[in-house]
This record gives structure tokens, sequence and C-alpha cells, in this order.
């Protein structure tokens, strides 16, 4: 067996590949919260002429072969449908992603003044090297809710005339004792404090710069103080995507893990014809803080919105709900580690994932001994190869580092906890949770096209 690598395939179809990795960078430029994810992709299947099933439950309609069908859950979370042409008691065709990505995430009360310094207080959400996230510039997107019903959308660093805020660091003449500590010690966890502004507000005694801030965000977004207690604002990387090496062959952008795949997950479902299977595009939140919580993989929100699906198509029971997922058939579209040469030694160079080459399959991830992995079936990543040779896709297999160096974890397990048959299949990332992430544009491509012949095969 030889590694191919998509770009000497004479029969990539550049043009197609560019066109879909400028609407992926559009989407990531503008969607950098599991909101405005979920926002976004709803928007585009409304266009497409979606049902909403809350209008499918409440008007009685009976779906059919073709119909688009999508919810969502508190506005985190996506589940689509396109029914098939076979009865959806025949199984599922599932492409499975999550749209949250790590950050840092403001405190209930994180506005404070010191010394003449106005900051927010953060606390990180997922698993991020924190020395990263220093010097900085980022840009707090989010909402705020206030008593009276009304939710303000609040995005600030993302315009060219915007400013943007960020975390300070030592430098380097005074950092002496900052750079004995260990890489996880050297920026802790309570110092992501984001510098907010520095200049106080006229006649104020006490807190003035506060005070100014506070008077900014009543004046551009009627928020008081207390509205913090009720807001979820999250501090991202402030810019847009960005082609990525001279010659323009990758994607730089933050939140590709696990944006990439959801993306691609999303776009096979609009873009394919009717299938014979029903074809369903699941987006999930809280991933990266082990999928908890109502808009995670552990809630009952997929289940039971399978279960309104099949009751508008006349077939629901509890039995029949629990044999169509055990005919369902499962992508876990997520992300895998690409080999970097620079840090050649946590990789088994004969099983991970490369740049360019398309596609990953990891059979299992996990860690110690697969503890906490979906070990897929033989004979469905036989299934898959076949159904995606005849596709003519290029893909690969992996493992995500050598045995004893790491490890992590997907949905995987947690669908394959309902009887399906799951694998974790996507796209390689380069700088894996760091602010600014890299993607080959052929394996994005290349997913897409392998995403369309899993729905359809």
């Amino acid at each position: 067996m030889t590694q191919k690598n998509l770009w000497d395939n004479t029969d990539l179809n550049v043009q197609a590949m560019d066109s879909l990795c400028e609407d992926y960078k559009a989407f990531l430029s503008a969607c950098k919260t599991e909101r405005e994810c979920a926002a976004s992709m709803k928007e585009g299947l409304q266009a497409a002429g979606c049902l909403e099933l809350s209008d499918v439950i409440s008007g009685h309609i009976r779906l059919k072969p073709g119909d688009l069908v999508c919810t969502d859950m508190m506005k985190k979370a996506l589940l689509a449908f396109r029914i098939g042409k076979r009865p959806i008691t025949d199984g599922m065709r599932i492409l499975g992603a999550h749209i949250d990505s790590p950050r840092l995430d403001l405190k209930q009360h994180p506005l404070y003044e010191d010394n003449g310094l106005a900051f927010l207080d953060t606390h990180y959400y997922g698993g991020i090297k924190k020395y990263q996230w220093v010097t900085l510039p980022l840009a707090l997107h989010g909402v705020v809710a206030k008593k009276d019903g009304a939710v303000v959308p609040v995005c600030i660093g993302e315009k060219a005339s915007d400013p943007v805020l960020g975390v300070s660091d030592l430098l380097p003449h005074l950092a002496g004792k900052q750079m004995e500590k260990k890489a996880r010690e050297a920026v802790e966890g309570e110092n992501l404090n984001i510098l907010a502004g520095s200049r106080p507000l006229e006649d104020t005694e006490k807190d003035a710069v506060k005070a100014r801030l506070l008077s900014i965000l009543k004046e551009h977004y009627a928020i008081e103080e207390e509205d913090f207690i009720s807001a979820e604002l999250e501090a991202v990387p402030a810019g847009a995507a960005r082609d990525y090496g001279l010659d323009r062959s990758m994607v730089m952008a933050y939140g590709q893990d696990d944006r990439v795949c959801a993306y691609t997950s999303y776009r096979a479902l609009l873009d394919a014809e009717v299938p014979e299977y029903t074809s369903v595009c699941l987006l999930t939140d809280k991933e990266e803080i082990g999928s908890v919580g109502a808009t995670g993989m552990q809630s009952r929100f997929f289940e039971d919105t399978v279960a309104e699906v099949m009751e508008a198509l006349g077939c629901y029971s509890e039995i029949s709900l629990r044999r169509t997922l055990k005919k369902t058939k499962v992508l876990s579209s997520d992300v895998s580690a690409a080999f970097d040469p620079n840090y050649p030694d946590v990789m088994d160079k004969n099983n991970c994932a490369y740049l360019g080459s398309g596609p990953v399959f990891n059979k299992y991830t996990g860690a110690r001994g697969k503890s906490g992995s979906n070990d897929a079936n033989a004979e469905y990543l036989a299934w898959l190869r076949n159904i995606l040779d005849r596709a003519g896709i290029t893909y690969q297999t992996a493992e995500l580092g050598k045995v004893d160096a790491g490890g992590g974890g997907t949905i995987a397990y947690m669908l394959a906890n309902l009887g399906m048959e799951v694998i974790d299949f996507g796209v390689a990332v380069l700088n894996m949770h760091a602010p600014w992430e890299i993607t080959s544009k052929a394996d994005i491509y290349e997913t897409y096209r392998a995403y369309q012949a899993f729905l359809l095969g």
C-alpha cells in the first residue's frame, strides 16, 4: 500500500474545490460560535425549502421522499433530515459532527478594574494550550439575554473599524521564573484576563475605567452590568479565515475542529439528490467538554427528534425507533491529527494522517488501551471501503498519535451506544485546538465528496 496524494490526481476538480473552499472560508469567518453556526446553517437549509419540524408537528404535515426538515436545540445544536425513498425503518445514513470549539468564555461577573486598567475575567472552554492565547487579538461573540426576554447579539472585533481585545503577557526581560515553568503552568487559567480598556469616565471617582466600558455597552447594546449574569459571551481569535501557504493550498482559520467536518456534512446533505435512505446531518454542541448538557450528544435531543420525524412519516413506535437505529449507519464526522514533520516523535508514520491524502478513518480513538473509544466493526469498514472505492474517493486511515503518546474522543461511542454502526471519518488538521488551525483544501473537497457518496450509498 502506498500513501496517495490528492494533488497528484489529474482528475481533481480544482475549480469545484476552490468554489467550495471559498464558501467554507466565508462560513468560518462569519460563524465563530455554536449559535452562529447553527443559525447560518439553518438559514441555508430554509433557503433550500427546508421545513421547520415544529411546523410539521403543529400542522400535522405528512413528510414524503425528498423533503428537508430541520430543528435546533436551544439554538446551539442542529439536526436536519432529507427524507429518502425507502421507509425510514430501513435505517438512516447519518453524518454527525460538532460545532463548538475551544475558546475563552466570560465569567458571569467578568468586568473589573485594577490599577487603572479594566479587565474581563474568563474561564477557558475545552482543551487548550493556555500560553497560545496570550498577546493574540481577540473578538467577542455571543448573546446577552435580558430580563424582558430580549436577546442581544454581540460581535466586537471582526470589522476593520472595530477594536480588538487580548490577554497580556510578561516581557522576556522579566519572565525568568515564568520561563522555568512547565508549559501547562507558564500561563495559569486565572490569569487569562482580557484587557478591555484604560480610559476613565469623566467625573467618576471609583472604577472610572470600568464605568466608561459600562457606558459604552449601554450605549451600543443597552446592556447593564447585571446582564452579564445571563450572557453567553465567547472570546475567540479575531480575523477572517485565510488561504495558507504561498501556493494557497491550505486554509487557516479558527474553529476548524470540528467545523470543517460540520460544514462539509451540511453541504453534502444540502447538495445531494433524493437519497435511497433518509439522510441526516447531526450537528452537536459541548463535544469539547464531554458532550454533556441538553445540547450535547449525551442528551435525548437526537432520539426525540428521530421519533418526531418517524411520527410525521406515520411509522413511530418505541420499538420501531429502536429497530430503525439498529439499522442505521453513521459517520462520526470529526477531525484527525495531521502528521507534522516538526514533531515526528509522537506519531507512528505508518498509522497517522497526512495533509493532502484525503479524509481519515479512525477505527478507534480513546487513550490508554482504547479507553473511551468506539472500536468500529471490521464489516462496517469494509462496507465503507466499497462505497468510497466505487465513487473514486481517496481516503486514509490513522490513529491519534503513538499508543502511549496521547489520545482523544468524539461523539462516536455515544451514537454506537444506540446500536448503530459508527466510525470516525473526517479531515486531518494541523495545529489542532490552537487559535489558528490548518487544513488542506484538497482534503476539504474530497471529504465533501466522500460524505455525499456515503449518503447516497
